[in-house]
């Protein structure tokens, strides 16, 4: 059994309403890469309100900051880079914090505290 989505779809004619722009635009957008809508059953475009944001992100580099159509894909790619790299970093300190909390509970010899490692030096023998 296919499970069923619970996120809002929103038809182009009522996001192109929203958002005060020309259907063709929103196809536009998608021709080029910049929106992904799903597509119903019936092949009618379904935007998501994950897609409304993206859009929203779109309408103001093109409107507000005269970025054009190929710069809006370059910054969004890097937007989704950004994030990405965010991801990692969290991960690696989460699993850092948890090593050293790991460590920190295992006795540890008292010369291993010392940040500069002890060495026995034994003299030469005359």
């Amino acid at each position: 059994m296919a499970a069923k989505r619970n996120k809002a779809a929103y038809m182009i004619s009522a996001v192109a309403e929203q958002y005060q722009i020309h259907p063709q635009t929103l196809r536009l957008y998608e021709r080029e890469g910049l929106l992904k809508p799903s597509r119903s059953e019936g092949n009618t475009r379904l935007y998501t309100d994950q897609d409304l944001e993206r859009l929203e992100v779109i309408l103001k580099l093109t409107r507000d900051l005269g970025v054009n159509l190929a710069g809006v894909e370059i910054i969004l790619n890097m937007r989704e880079r950004m994030a990405e790299m965010q991801h990692q970093i969290e991960q690696f300190v989460s699993s850092l914090n948890d090593e050293i909390s790991q460590r920190s509970r295992q006795t540890i010899p008292e010369p291993a505290y010392s940040l500069i490692p002890v060495i026995e030096a034994r003299r030469p023998k005359k």
